[in-house]
Formats: C-alpha cells, sequence, structure tokens
C-alpha cells in the first residue's frame, strides 16, 4: 500500500500465476559491461535437454543489491536452521556455454 506521507514507497502486486513460482535447479550466469543475465534452467535426471524457464536481466548495480540482499537472507536462515551443506559435484557434468563470460550458481 501507499503511503501518502513516504513517497518513494511503491506498491508491489503479486498475481496468482507468478505467485506460483517456478522451480530451477541450476542458474547460468553471464555478462556484458551493461546487464547481467540470469537464466534459471530447470535439469531433469535422465533427459539430455535442459530449458530455461525464466530469463532475468539486471544492471550491474542490482546485481550486486542483488548479490547483498541473497548473502543476507542466507545468513539469516543458517543462524536459525544452521549451516546450508555444499554437495560438490552435484552440479551439472557438461559444460554450459551460451556466448560471453559465464558463471553457474
Amino acid at each position: 500500500m501507499t503511503d501518502p506521507k513516504n513517497p518513494t514507497q511503491i506498491s508491489i502486486e503479486l498475481n496468482e500465476e507468478v505467485a506460483q513460482g517456478t522451480y530451477s535447479n541450476l542458474a547460468v550466469i553471464t555478462h556484458s559491461a551493461s546487464e547481467f543475465v540470469i537464466d534459471f534452467v530447470r535439469i531433469m535426471p535422465g533427459i539430455p535437454k535442459a530449458q530455461v524457464k525464466s530469463r532475468i536481466i539486471l544492471t550491474p548495480e542490482h546485481a550486486k543489491r542483488l548479490v547483498a540482499a541473497l548473502q543476507d537472507n542466507i545468513d539469516k536462515y543458517e543462524s536459525v536452521h544452521g549451516i546450508i551443506k555444499e554437495v560438490k559435484g552435484s552440479g551439472p557434468a557438461m559444460p554450459l556455454s551460451f556466448g560471453g563470460p559465464t558463471a553457474q550458481a
């Protein structure tokens, strides 16, 4: 809800379809001088072809804010539920390339 006393407050709407969410177990991240592109992918065991389920394009500044917000939320999660264990080698075995610098998360 917008507060008339605070004109910088933004009202955010979440429609029912988006609220359902989309499952992803791989993120492919590429960047250029002006943007970061995060492709959220769902890989299924035994199926050699994976599909991008969602693509988010961010400015470098917003990407950095996203990393900070994720780290803050991970810290809060781990303070309640314990350290998240990273399983090495659980990601895809094949190299992924969409042209340009790539990192996987």
